[in-house]
């Protein structure tokens, strides 16, 4: 019931955008993102971090010991390997630095199992070395090797590869410069590339900094990485990943979240969001891959759409008659100086006293701009979210009708939103820009996760098991 009551009152700040994480996302240089025990955690520079029941609502409560900054996660088997870097990048009024990493078999601090081990150094810095190190971030590749990058502005970035089982640093690895003129690196690995994430531009200034995310990419750990016109990151090079919004100001610290095939999700720090006082606070975006290249995607906001099949293009609608609108065909035998006039578009008030007054099926057809195929989408902060976007309820333009899950895996639209789960839905961006739609939950379904909305034919649509290869689960949502 708290939750509850803070988050109504909290609708008139955090409807003022969509992208603002719920709470008190109130964070800097997040850990990439992980799941304990069905709760989500992210950890920040000073030794605190986040907790999230449901990805969406975030509140302090992540422990980590041993202060310092810009800390990393992963989950390896059944631990949690927690990175940090001691002193660097000036904190200690130099550049000499040091890189730890712990393991802990729950990130859950109530937990009876919670207890980090002794930090073990894996990397080091100089004050008059050309590498600075701090701002860890891990990579597990598809072989079962564990890297770790590490670097500032001061010098030079370097990759390690560590020991999976102990966390310390492979007997015998050597560190390799990778990149300059960036920080808080990590990298990730996809189709056969792994990719360098850096953050570039200036920290640590508010609404003034100029953080934003590159990357480059090697076919190897060891690089070259190289950007989207050939230059070397060790030269300066590096693709624009994420940079500043409107309210929003200084990306950084990168971490990827893959949540299902075909969906996944950055995480990020924004240096100041103006409409959470300036503060730095916890970012979440949907990751797109564009000719094998990541960018950010976008959360829903709300506003009046047509929602269009994948498979086939055409628009969800109302099971209702069609009405023709005015106009009819002209053309062909009039004078060609007649007057020119404006032909509005067909109007709610003209067809709905024609519609059945209870439940009404869906339906998709080619999109007419008619009142029963305009859709609007809006969140809806009480009812909290998922990880990186809140639930929406979706009605018909002008109305409370609501797109409503019914037994069977079926849909149906309800007379009015009543807030009841089958009529709430997450929206997913997957990573070729389209998206899927899934209900909260569906009558008489244990796993009602499991499923979206999916074009089982040109004209039929249901719910059923979502698969990112099947152009019957994705949708086009386009804005009006």
């Amino acid at each position: 019931m708290k939750t509850k009551l803070f988050l109504v009152g909290a609708i008139a700040l955090f409807c003022m955008s969509a992208a603002a994480q719920v709470g008190h996302p109130y964070i800097h240089d997040p850990s990439t993102i992980q799941e304990c025990d069905g709760k989500y955690y992210t950890f920040g520079t000073g030794g605190g971090g986040l907790i999230s029941a449901d990805g969406w609502v975030w509140e302090s409560g992540a422990v980590r010991p041993g202060g310092g900054a810009a800390p990393d996660a992963i989950k390896i088997g059944d631990r949690y390997l927690v990175g940090y870097s001691a002193t660097g990048g000036g904190l200690g009024g130099g550049h000499a630095g040091r890189i730890l990493t712990m393991w802990n078999k729950t990130l859950d601090p109530n937990s009876p199992d919670f207890a980090y081990t002794d930090p073990i150094e894996v990397a080091h810095s100089e004050v008059d070395e050309d590498c600075d190190a701090i701002d860890i971030g891990f990579l597990m590749d598809p072989d079962g090797r564990l890297f770790c990058t590490f670097g500032t502005y001061f010098g030079n970035i370097r990759m390690v590869e560590l020991d999976p089982k102990t966390g310390a640093r492979k007997e015998g690895a050597k560190d390799i410069d990778v990149a300059i003129d960036c920080e808080a690196s990590t990298m990730m690995y996809r189709d056969g590339w792994y990719y360098l994430l850096g953050t570039h531009g200036t920290c640590c200034d508010g609404v003034n900094s100029t953080y934003n995310i590159v990357v480059g990419r090697s076919r190897t750990p060891y690089g070259p990485f190289l950007d989207n016109v050939g230059r070397d990151m060790l030269k300066g090079g590096g693709k624009m990943v994420v940079a500043a919004e409107e309210r929003r100001f200084g990306a950084g610290h990168f971490g990827r979240y893959i949540v299902a095939p075909g969906v996944e999700k950055m995480s990020f720090h924004w240096e100041a969001d103006l409409d959470l006082s300036g503060r730095s606070t916890l970012a979440i975006r949907p990751i797109l891959w564009k000719d094998g290249w990541p960018e950010a995607g976008e959360i829903v906001s709300d506003g009046n759409y047509k929602i269009l099949s994948r498979r086939r293009g055409y628009a969800l609608e109302l099971t209702v008659d069609f009405v023709r609108a005015q106009g009819g065909m002209r053309g062909f035998f009039g004078q060609q100086d007649e007057t020119v006039v404006v032909i509005e578009n067909q109007r709610l008030e003209e067809v709905i006293g024609g519609w059945p007054a209870g439940e009404i099926p869906v339906r998709c057809s080619d999109y007419m701009a008619r009142p029963h195929q305009k859709w609007t989408i809006e969140a809806v902060p009480e009812a909290g979210g998922y990880l990186g976007g809140p639930w929406y309820k979706i009605v018909i333009e002008g109305t409370g009708r609501a797109l409503t899950a019914v037994e069977g895996h079926e849909l149906t639209t309800a007379p009015a939103f009543t807030g009841a789960d089958e009529q709430l839905w997450r929206i997913d961006q997957l990573i070729d820009g389209t998206f899927r739609i899934v209900p909260k939950a569906i009558p008489g379904c244990h796993h009602p996760e499991r499923f979206c909305l999916y074009s089982v034919a040109d004209s039929t649509p249901t719910l059923a098991r979502f698969n990112f290869e099947d152009d019957n689960a994705k949708w086009d949502l386009n804005k009006r």
